[in-house]
This record gives C-alpha cells, structure tokens and sequence, in this order.
C-alpha cells in the first residue's frame, strides 16, 4: 500500500500567517488565496496553478481564478493583474473594466505584454511555493 503524500497545507497556513497576519483564526480559501497575491511583487506575476500548488491544492487553479474574480471587493486590495496563466497569458483581463485594464496595470509595472500576454514570462515569474516558504 502506497503511503499518502504529506498535506503542507497548514505548514502553508502558518507561514502565510507570519508573512501577514489576518487576525483570524480561521480562514476561507479565497482569503489565503488573496494573502498569497498580496505577496507578489511589483512587476513580477505569478500563475492560477503556482497560488493552488502553494495552498497545497494543486488541483485547485480554476478555484484561484474565481477568488481572483471575487479579488475586487476584498480589503486590503489584492493585485489580481498579477495572477496569469500558466503560460503568461492574461486570462482573466475579461473581468477588468475595461478588459484592457489588466495589460494597462502590468505595463505601469514595468510588465512588457505583447498579444495579451507576459513577455519574458519565465524571468518575471514569481512563485510563492519557493519565495513564502
């Protein structure tokens, strides 16, 4: 019989906790999705799929692009132009008024994005399985 993988998840928990502390004791995904967000970086993006795989719900990116979508509301602000797709492009720039909002964010970053995507996606990627741990 196999031996299941060890959950990091609240390995995960704890450490997005000292990194910035919400005050509550317990949180919903799309509050440590949106912790892991406020994290990125200016002028860096990160993918749907590295946010869930640092969650330790790898199979989890749509679930990440539906808090990105819900992004909007939450307090404090959470970068939602920095999540993309895992081959850079900008995915979710239809849920941006107006859809152009997204590249225009990136670009004041210092992003290059050309035909709706990241330009030298793999050097200003940013993944939080290996920054936040």
């Amino acid at each position: 019989m196999a031996t299941p993988k060890k959950n990091n998840k609240a390995a995960v928990r704890e450490q997005l906790a000292s990194v910035h502390p919400s005050g509550k004791k317990d949180e919903s995904f799309f509050e440590l999705v949106f912790e892991v967000a406020r994290q990125i970086p200016k002028g860096r993006v990160t993918s749907y799929g590295a946010i869930a795989s640092c969650l330790g719900t790898k199979l989890s990116a749509r679930m990440v692009g539906w808090a990105m979508h819900a992004a909007g509301s939450a307090k404090p602000k959470v970068p939602a132009h920095r999540v993309v797709n895992r081959n850079g492009m900008l995915s979710g720039k239809h849920h941006f008024n107006p859809p152009s909002k997204m590249e225009t964010m990136l670009k004041k970053e210092g992003v290059k994005v050309k035909n709706d995507t990241v330009v030298d996606f793999k050097n200003l990627f940013w993944d939080p399985a290996t920054e936040l741990i």
